[in-house]
C-alpha cells in the first residue's frame, strides 16, 4: 500500500501499491493477452495547422483543467504485521534457552510477530458531488484512517463503504457537497492506439498528469484475476494507483492498479481496470456494502496449435475446459474436461482469459448461454451461474479423460486401487512410469497420470493405443498432476 512496498521480483506483475488482485468464478491455468484490432481515433484538438491526421492530438491542457479538480490523493494510515527478533528477555527468563535457540541457526533470539505502523499513499476521483470517491482496494488495505486531499487543498476523513479485492476496487465516502465529479466513459468504444491520460499522485507527487496510448485490450494477466485490464503505455508508478485512466475526449475509462516491470518502477506497461466493471462494483457497494460475484466451476487453459490440430479446430481459439468442479454451474450445465467453449453469453472467447472476464461481467443466477467445441461438432449448453462465495467442491468427478501410446514415448501402467483413492481419481487412469520422446519433449513426467487422450478416456493401455494411432500431427493428453489437470498437446507427426 506504501510507495516503498512495491513488490520488485524479477519480472514481477506488481501492484502500485501493496495487496493482490483476486479471480472471479474461472480458473485460468494459462493465458495469453487478447488486443482489440488498432481503428482510428478522433479526437478533439489539432496541433498546427496543416497538421495531417495521423498527427492529431487530444487537448490534452482542456481534460486536466476540466476534470483535474475531481481526482483526489489519499493517504493510509494503519498497521502490519511484522516479525521482530528479541533477546534472551524474550525466552521467560532463561538464558540457556536463548542460546539454544541460537546454536539450532536460528538467529539471535525469537521472532515474534509485531504490529507496527503503517503509511501509504494512492489516488482516486470523485463520481458523485455528494463525495463518492473510486480508487483500489489495495489502496486502502488494512487501513485504520484514510484521508482524501482535493485539488484546492481541503482535507476531509473518508469512510470505506467497501472493498472488493477480487477486483481491486474499493469505494469510499466524505462528507461533502458539490464536489466536481469526472464524466464516465463506454469501455467498448475505446481503441486500441488511442491517446489516454492518467492524472493521481506517483510517489507522493500530487496532480501529476502522463498521457500515452491503449496498448491493448482485453488483457489477461498471471494473477488470478478475472479482470479483462486495459494495457497502456502510460507512466504509472506506485501513488497512482486507483486513479483515473481518461480517454482522448475527457471521459474515464480505467482506473490505474498495476504495471508490469524488472524493476518495480514503470518500464512501458501499465494497467488500467475498465470503468464498467468499477461502476458495477460500485453499485454494488453502494447498495449494499457487499459484492457478489458469479462462479461457473471450471478450469480452463490456452490452446496452441498443437492443441488445436488434437481437437481439429480450424484455428487456435477457445478456452479448453481441464476439470470441471463437482456439483458447479458448469457440471449442471453437462461441460465435460476436453470440451473448448468458443462463446459465452453471446461474446466470442478468443483467449482463455476471456471466459473468465465474461463470467464477472455476470451476475449469479443469470443463464448464459455456452457454445462449445466437442469430438469435432459444436454443442450448444446453457449454465446458470452460482455465487463464487459458496462452498464448492474441491475438484471434479471422474469424467475427465487422456492418452497414451508407443508413438509418444510413454511407459505406462494402470493405478492400482489405492493410488486412484489417494490421487482421488475415478473412472480409469494410466501412470506414467517413465517418459521419453514426444512426451518427454511435450513436458509430461514420471509421476503424471494420464486420464485421457484427445477427450477418449485412458482405461486401458491397448485403448490409448488405438486412440493414438488414429491421430495425425498431435494428440492432447489429460494429465494430472498432484491436484492439478491440465492438458499437454504432444506432436506425433
Amino acid at each position: 500500500m506504501t510507495q516503498h512496498t512495491l513488490r520488485t521480483t524479477p519480472l514481477v506483475l506488481a501492484l502500485l501499491a501493496a495487496g493482490a488482485v483476486g479471480g472471479a468464478g474461472v480458473e485460468a491455468l494459462q493465458t495469453r493477452a487478447h488486443a482489440q484490432q488498432p481503428a482510428p481515433v478522433l479526437s478533439p484538438a489539432v496541433v498546427g495547422t496543416n497538421t495531417p491526421s495521423s498527427a492529431v492530438l487530444p487537448d490534452f491542457p482542456r481534460i486536466t483543467q476540466q476534470y483535474g479538480p475531481a481526482v483526489v490523493n489519499i493517504s493510509v494510515t494503519g498497521t502490519e504485521k511484522t516479525a521482530m527478533q528479541f533477546g534472551p528477555e524474550a525466552f521467560n527468563g532463561d538464558p540457556f534457552e536463548f542460546f539454544r535457540h541460537f546454536q539450532q541457526g536460528q538467529g539471535q533470539g525469537r521472532m515474534v510477530p509485531h504490529e507496527v505502523p503503517m503509511h501509504g499513499m494512492g489516488s482516486g476521483f470523485i463520481v458523485s458531488p455528494d463525495g463518492i470517491i473510486l480508487t483500489n482496494a489495495h489502496v486502502v488495505k488494512d487501513a485504520s484512517e484514510v484521508t482524501v486531499k482535493l485539488t484546492d487543498r481541503r482535507e476531509f476523513r473518508a469512510k470505506v463503504l467497501g472493498a472488493d479485492p477480487k477486483t481491486d476496487i474499493a469505494v469510499l465516502k466524505i462528507d461533502a457537497r458539490n464536489l466536481p465529479v469526472v464524466k464516465l466513459g463506454n469501455v467498448k468504444d475505446l481503441q486500441t492506439g488511442e491517446w489516454v491520460l492518467a492524472i493521481g499522485s506517483p510517489f507522493g507527487f500530487e496532480n501529476t498528469v502522463t498521457a500515452g496510448v491503449v496498448s491493448a485490450k482485453g488483457r489477461s494477466l498471471p494473477d488470478d484475476s478475472a479482470v479483462p485490464f486495459i494495457q497502456t503505455d502510460v507512466a504509472v508508478n506506485p501513488g497512482n494507483s486507483g486513479g483515473p485512466l481518461f480517454n482522448s475526449r475527457g471521459e474515464v475509462v480505467g482506473i490505474n492498479s498495476q504495471i508490469y516491470s524488472r524493476s518495480g518502477g514503470y518500464q512501458g506497461v501499465s494497467f488500467a481496470i475498465p470503468i464498467d466493471i468499477a461502476s458495477r462494483v460500485k453499485d454494488q457497494i453502494v447498495a449494499t456494502g457487499k459484492v457478489e460475484h458469479a462462479r461457473l466451476g471450471v478450469t480452463v487453459q490456452e490452446i496452441n496449435q498443437t492443441l488445436a490440430d488434437s481437437f481439429k479446430l480450424d484455428r487456435p481459439e477457445g478456452a479448453l475446459v481441464a476439470s470441471v468442479q463437482k456439483g458447479s454451474p458448469a457440471a449442471a450445465a453437462g461441460l465435460q474436461p476436453g470440451d473448448v467453449i468458443r462463446k459465452a453469453n453471446g461474446q466470442t472467447v478468443v483467449a482463455s482469459g476471456d471466459l473468465p472476464a465474461i463470467i464477472a461481467q455476470s451476475k449469479p443466477g443469470d443463464r448464459i448461454p455456452l457454445e462449445v467445441w466437442r469430438q469435432g461438432g459444436n454443442v450448444q449448453l446453457t449454465a446458470q451461474l452460482a455465487n463464487a462465495d459458496e462452498k464448492v467442491a474441491k475438484s471434479d468427478s471422474g469424467s475427465d479423460k487422456s492418452a497414451q501410446g508407443g508413438k509418444l514415448g510413454l511407459s505406462l501402467r494402470p493405478l492400482q486401487p489405492d493410488e486412484a483413492r489417494q490421487a482421488g481419481i475415478s473412472g480409469g487412469g494410466l501412470l506414467v512410469e517413465d517418459v521419453s520422446g514426444a512426451a518427454e519433449r511435450a513436458g509430461v513426467q514420471p509421476g503424471d497420470v494420464v486420464l485421457a487422450v484427445n477427450g477418449t478416456p485412458a482405461k486401458s493401455i491397448e485403448q490409448v493405443r488405438a486412440v493414438v494411432a488414429k491421430a495425425d500431427k498431435s494428440v492432447a493428453l489429460l494429465v494430472q498432476r498432484g491436484e492439478d489437470k491440465i492438458f499437454v498437446p504432444v506432436r506425433i507427426g
